[in-house]
């Protein structure tokens, strides 16, 4: 068995919740007992790490920096370990490395990996780390220490589903985040493979809009009733991916092969007004079926110009292209389309 010592140690005294135990390391010395994990997602969508990408020129700026003879790095790397490292009664602190490094780099990352690009040198870092039960408190910790942080948003969404003891504005989007994922990744759902998420950027759809989409109906719409049920995650994501495979079917030139910059069907005016005609559907007409969203968006075939022409609201004419994400232009055409079904019905 193969341990690291670290020595002297501090544990400051705070809350009941993870121990937190500060050193100092060498750079290279860190990397033998914590790796950093770059968020990503397996064959089957299941989710690993959660380190954003690296940011080159933020980390070519830091090397410059730490190949000063006068440089200092007062802020902390940041360490979580969910098994292999203990505290020991005369102040140590002991990681067991025989199986790789135990722990994670879950904040200082762009510094780290700027002070390994250097010679080797006695520079040293202060370490701050914490010691977790399992995999759930210790990412639950990460989303914590970071949002209040400028990490991209979009990442912390993805690692929300499943984690309890979350600022209130964060457990609301939960829900949608979980269905979003499922949309993106079972393989029966219309979405799957279209959403674009930091995990997989391939996707034209933004995951932050359909999120909202998401959240409204949740709130007030067709979604309400599957969260209160516990079907959310079933019966939820097929009335959702239903709706999309009967809008895709019936607005196929203005979605196949397009972007949000050349059709308004796949932008977020689009997305976030579509959701109500979803909610509109699903709830005034029962319409649960691919079938039978697609004959309730029959109505709107001919008065809708995703991707070319203008749009007649009645009170204004508007270009395709002049639909822009605001809340004013979302209200707009969503009160366009919701009254289209509802003089249709």
């Amino acid at each position: 068995m193969t341990k690291v010592r670290f020595e002297p140690t501090i544990s400051p005294r705070q809350g009941k919740g993870p121990r937190v135990i500060c050193f100092s390391a060498t750079p290279q010395e860190i990397t033998k007992i914590a790796r950093i994990e770059r968020i990503g997602r397996d064959a089957k969508g299941r989710l690993n790490g959660f380190q954003r990408p690296q940011i080159a020129s933020h980390i070519r700026e830091i090397s410059d920096y730490l190949g000063q003879d006068d440089a200092m790095l007062p802020n902390a790397i940041v360490l979580a370990f969910a098994k292999g490292a203990s505290a020991t009664r005369d102040g140590g602190f002991v990681v067991d490395t025989s199986g790789g490094p135990p722990g994670w780099v879950v904040d200082g990352q762009q510094r780290l990996c700027a002070a390994l690009s250097l010679p080797e040198r006695k520079f040293e870092f202060l370490v701050s780390s914490f010691l977790c039960d399992d995999m759930a408190e210790l990412n639950r910790q990460f989303i914590l220490v970071n949002n209040t942080r400028p990490i991209a948003k979009p990442l912390i969404y993805e690692l929300l589903p499943g984690l309890d003891g979350l600022p209130h504005r964060l457990s609301d989007r939960a829900g949608a985040a979980l269905l979003t994922e499922r949309l993106n990744y079972d393989p029966d759902s219309s979405l799957r493979g279209q959403i674009n998420q930091q995990t997989h950027p391939e996707g034209i759809i933004k995951d932050t809009l359909l999120q909202r989409l998401l959240m409204n109906s949740l709130q007030q719409g067709a979604l309400r009733g599957f969260e209160s049920n516990g079907d959310l995650m079933s019966e939820g994501v097929e009335l959702v991916s239903n709706f999309f495979g009967a809008v895709q079917h019936t607005f196929a030139k203005d979605w196949k092969d397009h972007t949000p910059k050349t059709s308004r069907l796949v932008h977020g005016v689009g997305l976030i007004s579509l959701g109500y005609a979803m909610d509109e559907l699903a709830i005034r007409n029962k319409a649960k079926s691919q079938r039978q969203f697609e004959n309730g968006l029959k109505c709107l075939v001919g008065k809708t110009h995703w991707s070319s022409g203008e749009w007649n609201f009645g009170t204004e004419k508007r270009l395709w292209h002049a639909l822009q994400n605001t809340k004013a232009d979302y209200r707009l055409v969503s009160h366009f389309l919701v009254r289209l079904i509802r003089r249709a019905n």
